[in-house]
């Protein structure tokens, strides 16, 4: 079996290799959670220029390639988010030749994203594991370098974890961070660098029941690359774990919880009449997990991270009328 390695170095040398091509993102008070005992930040990854905090693991990766690598071109697969952030990398390093393979299911609003920054959509499979499947056969016949959203590039995770330098840099009495799990690289790179720097900082993961393939790949000690997915708002962060996070989030993460479609539904329409954020259903997930679960989160500063911006329109809509 492959013995995976990912460390603090990794996000430090992320860290400084991207900050001269992304601002900080903000780190903002919530006026409706908490109180004077308990205080949650709002970490707004939404406010990237994609939108999505996917942009710092592929502009981490892309700044490593070499000339004869960009010249050959980028592939990557996603279900929306990482491909627009591979996309406007591209853009910004002028790589010229930049695929995104999507699912035939990704929302229309993700697609428009990912062909406003350059980049080229090819669409293939019904979900996002079939998708991938296709994808990495026309990727190893393309020739073009493939850029990983989170299956065990170190590059990636280290990008990633770069959130967790900016929230303990604004704010330093952070003593918990609530993160979203898909495939794990948000959640590892974020754990590891954020343990390295406060080792006794707490983290919660959370997911979604439409697809707990990271709960249901410890509780079998089998990590499940490809998952079954139900019917979902959450399309962020569905399919299967990443090799890399199954290895290692284990060891960094306090509590993984799984979160109901119907409390994400609440959660987006919450941010928006209330606090006044949009985010995808996806990156909701920590603020439902909160709404459900404060108890069993804890803390007494706590750290949300709103991974994404990315939502629909009329789904945006059709949530703040029914909730």
């Amino acid at each position: 079996m492959k013995q995976y390695t990912f460390d603090f170095s990794e996000v430090k040398q992320a860290y400084d290799r991207i900050k001269p091509y992304l601002k900080d993102t903000p780190l903002e008070p919530s006026f409706y959670l908490g109180g004077t005992d308990r205080k949650y930040f709002f970490k707004l990854e939404s406010f990237q220029p994609v939108k999505s905090f996917k942009v710092r693991g592929a502009l981490n990766k892309m700044l490593t390639l070499s000339e004869e690598e960009k010249q050959k071109g980028v592939c990557t697969i996603s279900s929306g988010n990482h491909g627009s952030s591979v996309s406007y990398a591209a853009s910004l390093l002028g790589i010229e030749k930049a695929e995104i393979i999507v699912p035939e299911t990704a929302p229309k609003s993700k697609v428009e994203r990912i062909e406003c920054f350059g980049g080229h959509v090819l669409q293939m499979g019904t979900n996002y594991d079939e998708a991938h499947a296709l994808g990495m056969k026309y990727i190893e016949e393309s020739g073009m370098t493939y850029i990983d959203a989170y299956y065990d590039d170190p590059k990636i995770y280290g990008g990633q974890g770069t959130i967790a330098i900016e929230i303990l840099n604004q704010n330093p009495d952070i003593d918990t961070i609530v993160i979203p799990v898909g495939g794990g690289g948000l959640s590892t790179g974020i754990a590891v660098a954020a343990k390295a720097i406060k080792p006794g900082i707490r983290i919660v993961g959370v997911q979604t029941e439409a697809c707990p393939a990271m709960i249901k790949s410890y509780e079998d000690g089998v990590c499940y690359e490809e998952y079954p997915i139900d019917e979902t708002i959450c399309d962020a962060v569905v399919g299967g774990v990443g090799a890399l996070s199954y290895a290692l989030l284990k060891d960094y993460c306090d509590d993984l919880i799984e979160i109901r479609e119907e409390s994400a539904a609440r959660a987006v329409s919450f941010m928006a009449k209330q606090e006044k954020y949009i985010v995808e259903p996806s990156s909701a997930l920590t603020v439902a997990a909160v709404m459900d679960h404060a108890e069993r989160i804890g803390g007494t500063n706590i750290a949300l991270v709103l991974s994404g911006g990315n939502i629909d329109g009329e789904l945006l809509t059709e949530l703040m009328t029914k909730y």
